[in-house]
C-alpha cells in the first residue's frame, strides 16, 4: 500500500470516528465501542490496517482537528518540515550530562548548567537561541528586588539577580558582575550561616510526551543566572526505558524526582518548576517527601497543571459529559490494542504527519496561527518521539491523580501558578483550584495561549520565573534569619 493511499485510508477513518464519537449523546458506553468500531471499518481485521489514526490522534480523544490541511500539496508540506528540522536549533542546547537511578534501576538523564560555565553570557548568546530566520529569541532574565522581597519589572537586568546572588553567598565575583558589598546581612559580612548558605538550584521538570529540551527558551534565559539542572522523566528524551508494559503512577515519578535531587543537587535550596505532568510529579514529591520539601525547597512553579479531577476534561471535544465519559473509557483499551501492532502504529504516525501537526497546534497552541513554524513544529518532533507503548503505559496514571492536599507541603513558600486560558489539556481551572490551595501563590493565567505555554509565551513565562527566583531568595534570607 502506498503512503498517500495509506494516509487517505487514515483520513476516512479518522472521518468516521469522529462523526460516531460527535453521535454519542446521550447514548451511553457503547457509543465509544461504535466509535471504536467505525474507525475499523466494522470489522477487527480493519481495526489493524487503521491503527495509526488511533496512535497519531492518542486514542481518538482529540481525532478530526484540522483536515484541511489534507488539501495542501503533501510534498511541499514534507519539505517545508525537513527544512525546519534542518533549520532549527530549537532543543539544541546542552549542558553537564549526568545520570541518577531510579528505584527499579530505570536510568534518569539530567544536565546541569552551572553559573560558572556561562560567566558573561549576554542578551547576544540567549538571542542565540533563536532560528537565525525570524523565530523567536528570548532576552536573559530581567529582576529586580524589591524592599518587600517582591520583584519589579524594568530596570537592571540579569545582574541584579548575579549581584543579588553574589552579596547572598559570599561570592567576590558573579559572571563578570562587580564585586559583592556589604549590605549587612550575615552572608555578606561572613558572620553566622554564611559558610552553611548555598544559592538555589532551580530544577525542571517536563510533562507527558516531551523532554527537558521544551524549556528550550528558560534554558536560554536562565543561562549564567542562576544553577538549573533540566532532565527527562522515565521512557522520555534521554532517560532510560523503564520497564515494558507496566502502567506508570504519578508517585512513581516523584519518586524519580527526589532521585535526581538526590544526585544532581543533594545541599542547598531548591525552586522547583514543572510543567503539566511535571508539575504532577512536583506534588508527588511533597506528598511522600513532606520533610525533605520543608527542609530544602525555597520556591516552586505549577505550569499548565492539575492536582487532580482530570477525569472531567473534555479536551474541547463538543460533547455532553456522557460522550466525554465514554471516550475516556474507551482510550486505555484502544491504547492497549494499538500497542499489540506497534510497527504498524508508528507507520500511521508517519503517514498522518500532517493531522498530527493540526493536533498539536490545537492541543498545545491558543494562538496557533501566529505560532512560529519552527516552534510549532519543533513541539511535532518532542511529540512525536514518544513511542505509542510509552504513551500507554503512562496514560491511566492521570486518571487515578489525585494531589490537592499535597500541595499544604508548599504553604508559605513563594508559588507561581501559571497556565493558558485556552489550555484544552489542562483547563485553566485546574490551576485556580492550585492557587487557591496555596494562599501566598501568584497566580496567573495568559490570554490566547494554550498548553505550551513555555514555548507559546517565552518571554511572559521567563519573566515569571525571574520574579519567582527572587521571592524565593528573599524567603530563604529571611529564613536563614530566623533560623527556621
Amino acid at each position: 500500500m502506498s503512503a498517500s493511499t495509506e494516509a487517505e485510508e487514515i483520513a476516512d477513518a479518522a472521518a468516521r470516528a469522529v462523526a460516531a464519537i460527535s453521535a454519542a449523546g446521550d447514548v451511553g458506553p457503547p457509543a465509544a465501542v461504535n466509535a471504536v468500531e467505525a474507525v475499523s471499518g466494522g470489522s477487527a481485521a480493519g481495526w489493524g490496517r487503521r491503527a495509526g489514526v488511533a496512535g497519531a490522534t492518542l486514542g481518538l480523544v482529540a481525532a478530526g482537528v484540522a483536515f484541511e490541511r489534507m488539501t495542501v500539496n503533501r510534498a511541499v508540506r514534507r519539505k517545508a518540515r525537513l527544512a525546519l528540522d534542518a533549520a532549527g536549533p530549537y532543543g539544541a542546547l546542552r549542558g553537564t550530562a549526568g545520570t541518577a537511578h531510579a528505584e527499579d534501576g530505570t536510568e534518569l538523564y539530567f544536565e546541569t548548567d552551572e553559573v560558572a560555565d556561562y560567566e558573561g553570557a549576554t542578551a547576544d548568546s540567549a538571542a542565540s537561541a533563536g532560528d537565525g530566520v525570524g523565530g523567536p529569541t528570548v532576552e536573559p532574565v530581567r529582576i529586580e528586588t524589591g524592599a518587600d522581597g517582591g520583584a519589579r519589572q524594568g530596570g537592571p537586568q540579569r545582574n541584579r539577580l548575579l549581584r543579588l546572588l553574589g552579596r547572598r553567598f559570599g561570592a567576590r565575583h558573579v559572571s563578570g558582575t562587580e564585586p559583592a558589598q556589604d549590605d549587612g546581612s550575615p552572608a555578606a559580612a561572613g558572620g553566622p550561616g554564611a559558610a552553611d548558605e548555598r544559592p538555589p538550584t532551580v530544577v525542571f521538570t517536563h510533562g507527558y510526551c516531551l523532554s527537558q529540551d521544551v524549556w528550550h527558551f528558560q534554558r536560554a534565559a536562565l543561562r549564567g543566572a542562576v544553577r538549573a539542572v533540566y532532565w527527562d522523566q522515565r521512557s522520555h528524551g534521554r532517560s532510560g526505558r523503564a520497564p515494558v508494559g507496566r502502567p506508570v503512577t504519578i508517585d512513581e515519578l516523584g519518586r524519580d524526582l527526589r532521585a535526581v535531587l538526590d544526585e544532581a543537587a543533594p545541599e542547598g535550596p531548591l525552586v522547583l518548576v514543572g510543567h503539566s505532568m511535571g508539575g504532577m510529579t512536583v506534588m508527588a514529591l511533597a506528598d511522600q517527601y513532606p520533610d525533605f520539601v520543608a527542609e530544602r525547597v525555597t520556591g516552586v512553579a505549577f505550569i499548565g497543571t492539575s492536582a487532580g479531577g482530570l477525569s472531567e476534561v473534555s479536551y474541547g471535544l463538543p460533547l455532553p459529559a456522557v460522550g466525554v465519559k465514554a471516550v475516556r473509557r474507551a482510550v486505555p483499551g484502544v491504547l492497549k490494542a494499538l500497542v499489540s501492532q506497534t510497527a504498524l502504529v508508528e507507520r500511521g504516525r508517519r503517514a498522518a504527519a500532517d493531522l498530527l501537526a493540526g493536533l498539536v497546534k490545537r492541543y498545545s497552541f491558543g494562538s496557533g496561527h501566529d505560532v512560529d513554524p519552527g516552534v510549532a513544529r519543533f513541539a511535532e518532533r518532542l511529540i512525536e518521539s514518544v513511542p505509542i507503548d510509552v504513551v500507554a503505559e503512562f496514560y491511566p496514571a492521570f486518571e487515578a491523580h489525585e494531589k490537592k492536599e499535597a500541595l499544604a507541603a508548599f504553604d508559605g513558600r513563594p508559588s507561581l501558578v501559571l497556565a493558558g486560558e485556552a489550555d484544552l489539556l489542562t483547563p485553566y481551572g485546574h490551576s485556580e483550584a492550585i492557587a487557591a490551595a496555596l494562599p501566598s501563590s501568584r497566580l496567573r493565567i495568559l490570554g490566547d495561549t494554550g498548553h505550551l505555554s513555555m514555548l507559546e509565551r517565552p518571554h511572559v513565562v521567563n519573566e515569571a520565573l525571574a520574579q519567582l527566583i527572587a521571592r524565593a531568595l528573599t524567603y530563604e534570607r529571611r529564613r536563614g534569619r530566623t533560623g527556621r
